[in-house]
């Protein structure tokens, strides 16, 4: 039997243009009027995480930087998972690359980081994959922006360090998430959902797929769990 959620934010309870589905926000509160916990996972920064999870009503118990940050409430400590220098020297050779081109990398709250560097997709992925060739650095594409981080880091790893800080296993959560940086933690999960927009690869290893997409897909596939397995 399950016993708590872990779910994405983009692509997961907001639509392709980043609007947040109040419907999922509604799914999500059910589930904490059951006391059902919630686990907010994300390549945004802990802070954007923070303010997040206050708005909707979780507890705070978030994991950020796609796996490379995690915290257990509003009031625990921050656990950093990784080394972020690896991180910064791939993004000084991507600047410098793109800069002979005439080409400037918008990068996303750089300061408000811990462990990767994100940027937005101005820029074709698999060339940068191709420029960094020779640098252990993970190249993470989450279909809004561009991800470096140390090689080894995951949502799914950042759950197992995170579930048994709140007397849980990874296999008591469900899992929810739309893009390829989520397959860890849905392979990590007890049982993982996809909507009708996940990734090919994420499709490929969730449990089920709904019907619809973004965050209508979000709350069929939870209530559907609520009444299969919590």
């Amino acid at each position: 039997m399950l016993k708590a959620l872990v779910c994405d934010i983009d692509g997961t309870l907001t639509d392709e243009k980043r609007r947040i589905n109040t419907g999922a926000i509604e799914t999500i509160r059910l589930l904490l009027d059951r006391d059902i916990p919630v686990v907010l996972a994300s390549g945004n920064t802990i802070c954007f995480l923070d303010a997040v999870a206050r708005m909707i009503g979780t507890d705070g118990a978030v994991i950020g930087e796609n796996g490379g940050v995690f915290q257990t409430g509003f009031d625990g400590e921050l656990v950093v998972t990784g080394d972020r220098s690896v991180s910064l020297r791939a993004y000084d050779r991507l600047t410098s690359y793109y800069g002979d081109q005439g080409v400037d990398l918008i990068p996303f709250s750089m300061d408000l980081r811990y462990v990767d560097v994100a940027f937005a997709k101005t820029v074709p992925v698999g060339e940068v994959r191709d420029v960094l060739a020779d640098i252990p650095v993970r190249v993470i594409d989450t279909g809004f922006a561009i991800h470096l981080q140390p090689p080894g880091l995951s949502k799914g790893n950042a759950l197992l360090k995170l579930a048994p800080l709140l007397s849980l296993s990874p296999e008591d959560f469900l899992a929810v998430g739309d893009s390829d940086n989520d397959i860890e933690m849905l392979e990590t999960a007890g049982y993982g959902i996809t909507m009708k927009n996940g990734s090919s690869g994420l499709k490929k290893i969730a449990n089920s797929v709904t019907e619809r997409s973004y965050g209508d897909g979000f709350s069929d596939g939870v209530l559907s769990a609520l009444e299969r397995f919590f």
